[in-house]
């Protein structure tokens, strides 16, 4: 893909998908350890069966409509938290290809990384639906945090692989 702005917007939609994958892979990986033994489909489907019982994505899309004033059915918690979640990880890939671009893979990586996960907190926070940051433990900051610096590498890495631009892939950014 070009380096125009909107080859780079499309290079940084992919880089999301790719990132967004690497870090349901890190969740899945742990969720496998822990004892979860479905496969990797079945579980990133996130089959919930309302909204009640769903993710962080799906409440986010339920108060986003709820203030237009559609209420959406609980057979669709489950649609709904994949598709905001996927493009929740395309919309920060494209935020990648705008604002980290010239970063290199390393350092705009881990910068998106930790946007996203800076983001996530604040905004989630804010909506009522994370508790605010320092009322959680540790080993969950550290557990989100990992999974979503394998985002911004991910998303980084295929950002440039794209874009055929190195931009400091070779560790010299």
């Amino acid at each position: 893909m070009g380096t125009s702005p909107l080859g780079r917007v499309a290079a940084g939609a992919l880089a999301g998908v790719a990132g967004t994958l690497a870090m349901d892979l890190v969740w899945y990986r742990r969720a496998r350890r822990d004892g979860n033994d479905q496969s990797f489909v079945d579980w990133e489907l996130a089959a919930s069966s309302s909204f009640e019982d769903a993710s962080a994505p799906a409440e986010v899309a339920q108060r986003v409509t709820g203030t237009a004033g559609v209420e959406l059915p609980d057979e669709a918690a489950g649609a709904t938290t994949n598709v905001v979640h996927w493009l929740t990880g395309i919309g920060y890939g494209v935020a990648h290809a705008l604002l980290q671009h010239r970063r290199g893979v390393l350092r705009g990586g881990i910068a998106t990384g930790l946007g996203a996960f800076a983001a996530s907190y604040v905004g989630l926070g804010a909506m009522g639906i994370y508790q605010p940051i320092w009322e959680y433990d540790r080993e969950t900051l550290q557990q989100d945090l990992t999974a979503h610096l394998a985002f911004g590498l991910a998303t980084g890495l295929v950002y440039a692989a794209s874009t055929d631009r190195d931009d400091g892939a070779d560790g010299h950014d």
